[in-house]
């Protein structure tokens, strides 16, 4: 017994004259990621306690992402697209056919947002919740560089996607398929895109195919398409969507009325001078250094023009300067000063051709800003009847509204509102599976207009769904 006492006295001194210490146990809190997801992940899956550890797998094909759409594996894996060969260039993460808990989304909201290069987060029936989908939400919005969504097969009791569209989201692409959204979830949908005080300014493609809106679904959608000026794609495919819903949409592609808040808040912009955002006009780099990049009236650009010609002139003409009296001459030297003074302010102001010698090349240059167009000052807005006609919307370029309800009645007012668009608007629309007969009058004619706004359908007879409800072309016979 003397002897074991002995030897393990003898252990620690040992260990402390060689210096070793027992390192502490590391926690999650206490790890720092290093933007290695493969190594990141499996290490804090370890340090949460996750008992099963879904593995981290590179995506091999396009073909094999496209297939896990309809089968997946039973074993739960992250499977990661590179951005190159660098395991640190993650730039998607997709999640297929396992759910997905508080605490793996805890590990997400750790190992995402450091990814320098992640744009796409793909989560196909993870079995979100309203307190989970809440933590995912957190995560999306901080991670920088995210662009893309999909949610497709989650459905919410809250029906709370909308909050992923804020006005301050910076999300470009969102699918929400399959997730059982009803006309609540569209409502909340619609106000995000738009209302008369708020806009969401960066979502492109919104896809809520094989859902449940209906008519008054398609309605709230349609609301919040009259304002808003950035969505171009939008997918209401297999939505129970009759001809009520189906004149609601056709509605604000072709002029409408303004309704009695949208005529208030019109009022008020016009109050305040927001009409001259309306126009664009070229600013100079110069002034951009100066204050934020504004576009000015053309009126004003104009006085600032015909300053310049004046000035311009009496430079040109020194002929009435060359006998100038004896008391005449200190009085002449003062204004001379003042112009070249004044050639700077002109150059910011926009004048073009005028540049600065003491400036940068590149700050000489001058560059067009096209501002945002402010719906409610629309140019094409007119007073007609008593009422405030707006143009419609003219920003969405795709709409599909295969496999509803429509018939063709629904097409005629379709029809007649891509007519008013013109060379605008809607490029590719489809129309296939719904209650209306392929050879009748209304539907040829919208195929010949999209024929001819569609370049890449010309050689087609019409669109067709695949099985994800994406619109797909079909050759002619």
């Amino acid at each position: 017994m003397r002897k074991r006492v002995e030897k393990s006295s003898k252990e620690k001194v040992d260990k402390v004259d060689s210096g070793i210490d027992e390192e502490p146990s590391k926690t999650a809190d206490d790890y720092q990621c290093s933007g290695n997801l493969e190594l990141d992940f499996t290490e804090l899956c370890k340090l949460m306690g996750v008992k099963k550890i879904p593995s981290v797998k590179m995506k091999q094909s396009k073909s094999a992402m496209d297939s896990q759409m309809t089968a997946w594996s039973s074993e739960p894996c992250l499977e990661i697209e590179l951005e190159n060969e660098d395991h640190d260039s993650v730039k998607a993460v997709k999640i297929s056919g396992w759910k997905v808990d508080e605490m793996m989304l805890q590990v997400l909201s750790r190992t995402l947002p450091p990814l320098s290069n992640f744009q796409c987060l793909h989560m196909w029936r993870g079995g979100l919740t309203d307190c989970t989908f809440a933590s995912l939400r957190n995560t999306v919005s901080l991670c920088s560089n995210l662009r893309k969504v999909v949610l497709d097969g989650n459905p919410l009791p809250e029906q709370s996607y909308y909050l992923l569209i804020g006005e301050d989201s910076m999300l470009t692409d969102l699918s929400l398929r399959n997730s059982r959204i009803g006309e609540e979830g569209a409502r909340l949908i619609g106000s995000a895109l738009s209302t008369v005080h708020a806009a969401n300014k960066n979502l492109l493609s919104l896809n809520l195919a094989f859902n449940s809106i209906g008519d008054a679904g398609a309605n709230h959608i349609a609301q919040g398409l009259r304002l808003n000026r950035s969505l171009l794609c939008l997918s209401l495919s297999y939505n129970q969507i009759g001809d009520d819903g189906a004149a609601c949409l056709a509605e604000v592609l072709g002029p409408f009325a303004l309704m009695h808040e949208e005529i208030v808040e019109r009022r008020k912009l016009l109050i305040k001078g927001e009409q001259s955002m309306i126009q664009p006009s070229l600013v100079s780099l110069a002034d951009s250094h100066e204050q934020p990049l504004s576009v000015r009236s053309s009126s004003s650009l104009d006085r600032l023009n015909k300053s310049a010609k004046n000035t311009t002139k009496k430079k040109d003409n020194p002929k009435k300067e060359e006998k100038p009296g004896p008391g005449q001459a200190a009085k002449k030297e003062e204004p001379k000063v003042a112009k070249k003074d004044d050639k700077v302010p002109r150059s910011q102001a926009g004048k073009i051709g005028g540049k600065d010698k003491n400036l940068p090349v590149s700050e000489q240059e001058t560059v067009e800003v096209v501002e945002t167009v402010i719906p409610l000052l629309d140019p094409g807005i007119v007073h007609t009847g008593g009422k405030v006609i707006h143009p419609g919307n003219t920003c969405l370029t795709s709409l599909n509204l295969s496999g509803n309800k429509l018939t063709e009645q629904s097409l005629k007012l379709f029809l007649s509102s891509l007519e008013g668009q013109g060379e605008s608007g809607i490029l590719r629309f489809s129309l296939n599976r719904n209650l209306f007969p392929s050879d009748c009058d209304s539907f040829l004619k919208i195929q010949e207009i999209m024929s001819l706004k569609d370049p890449l359908n010309k050689n087609n007879t019409g669109q067709v769904e695949d099985e994800h409800g994406e619109p797909k072309t079909t050759s002619a016979a």
